[in-house]
């Protein structure tokens, strides 16, 4: 006689479903700590700013749908919303020094307060808008206002943020410009099958509540004391910087240089990329679905990610994050389905995680506190330049040599920025800023220009 087959009993079953539960639960409590852990213990004025961002980037619009809106809804062609594009990221350009320096000497919440009803007043405009003349010059505007908020956000999360904390910090804010960013390109496609205008109208509207956000629960964080010497050794004092200083800081403009390779190599993901799989074969919904992998294991990744990050050495992991978005991108030269394509984003994704907070980290690191602006925004300007070449770049190598050249030139672009790194931060401190300068309301100063200081 043959075995009966084994049926589980109703014991069974119920001690098998009550250890899934108990499993389920013991990885929801240690996932709900680890979460606690990762936000506990930052400033309050930090959890406003986060807020301020998130809802900044919620009403995002101008940026993902321009190039649609002008040749679909205004019948302009592909080269005229390329024009646009590119006087919308000169804009960035343009602005980057200049807001660095007003973040210096106006204060972090004037900048920001008067970047963001600037934004707001522009992306209103520039709905309404319909000769290309002036749609171009609005868009150019558009792109100054909305970039200048930048080195000033920056330089109040190093101002309000105990060093320890600050590549958590600098990792939750970007965590939430990626969770934004995600939310507002699913609705604002919604938005635009409805109306190209209320898009415009909507972003200006959520621009104008992170305004009032700052405005009401944001004080000044800038330094009244210049009581800095620099950050780390070497670093300039914080007394008569300007622009000069930061250009002739070596190791910081090293810094910015990296940083432009990485940007140009994390650009390719938004122009190179469509390119090369439309010339594959693939349809935009294909470029879609695998780019749409960056956004969720950014929103599902960075926490988790920060905790492993906080406490080790910077150096390596800047090093690591070269090479995995190298190389992330050189794989794609093998892609040749849309889920290779997603695997190979998911290579370089793990490295831009990475890298955004630490090297956010460095600069501030290597920044004088009272001159986080004019440093941020030098730094800000490597990625609006960076935003610039890529299409250019990836444009004349596809066009010229094919895009696998494209994928090897960026990861050869990948192993020349961990070399550089390596080589700069050879003789820098492991354990961070020497100085650990904690927020206090009552050190900041009032929003008014030192009379003796030169502009720039």
């Amino acid at each position: 006689m043959g075995h009966l087959p084994f049926r589980p009993g109703p014991d069974t079953v119920r001690t098998s479903l009550g250890g899934t539960r108990m499993s389920a639960a013991a990885g929801l409590g240690r996932a709900t700590r680890a979460t606690r852990e990762t936000v506990s213990g930052l400033p309050r004025e930090f959890w406003w700013l986060w807020t301020s961002t998130l809802v900044n980037r919620l009403g995002a619009f101008v940026a993902t749908f321009m190039a649609l809106y002008l040749t679909m809804e205004r019948g302009y062609s592909a080269s005229y919303a390329g024009l646009v594009a590119a006087l919308h990221g000169l804009g960035g350009v343009v602005s980057s020094l200049g807001a660095g320096v007003m973040t210096d000497r106006l204060g972090r919440r004037p900048t920001m307060l008067a970047a963001q009803v600037s934004t707001a007043v522009s992306v209103a405009v520039l709905g309404f808008m319909v000769h290309p003349v002036a749609i171009a010059a609005v868009a150019f505007l558009v792109g100054m206002a909305s970039n200048a908020s930048r080195p000033a956000v920056q330089a109040m999360i190093a101002d309000i943020v105990p060093a320890e904390d600050r590549v958590r910090a600098f990792s939750l804010n970007y965590w939430a410009v990626n969770l934004g960013f995600a939310v507002s390109s699913a609705g604002a496609g919604f938005v635009a099958e409805y109306s190209y205008l209320a898009g415009f109208i909507g972003e200006a509207a959520m621009t104008l509540i992170c305004a009032v956000v700052v405005f009401l629960k944001v004080p000044e964080s800038r330094p009244r004391e210049a009581a800095a010497t620099g950050a780390v050794a070497g670093a300039p004092s914080g007394d008569g910087v300007r622009l000069s200083t930061v250009l002739r800081d070596g190791r910081f403009m090293g810094v910015v240089g990296l940083s432009f390779v990485i940007a140009l190599i994390f650009q390719q993901g938004y122009v190179g990329l469509p390119v090369a799989m439309g010339a594959d074969g693939f349809s935009s919904s294909d470029f879609g679905t695998a780019v749409a992998v960056n956004g969720v294991l950014i929103v599902a990744l960075q926490i988790p990610v920060t905790r492993f990050i906080q406490s080790r050495d910077p150096r390596r992991l800047l090093l690591a994050s070269s090479l995995l978005a190298g190389y992330g991108f050189g794989l794609t030269a093998f892609a040749g389905s849309v889920g290779l394509y997603a695997l190979t984003i998911c290579v370089w994704t793990v490295g831009e995680i990475i890298n955004a907070p630490v090297q956010n980290g460095l600069v501030v690191q290597l920044s004088p506190a009272h001159g986080r602006g004019r440093y941020q925004g030098m730094y800000t300007l490597s990625w609006a330049a960076a935003a610039l070449v890529a299409p250019l770049m990836s444009g004349v190598v596809i066009d010229h040599f094919g895009a696998g050249w494209l994928w090897g030139t960026c990861a050869l672009l990948g192993t020349a920025a961990a070399f550089g790194y390596w080589l700069l931060m050879r003789n820098l401190p492991a354990g961070g800023a020497t100085v650990a300068e904690s927020f206090d309301p009552a050190k900041a100063t009032v929003a008014v220009p030192p009379a003796v200081e030169q502009a720039g």
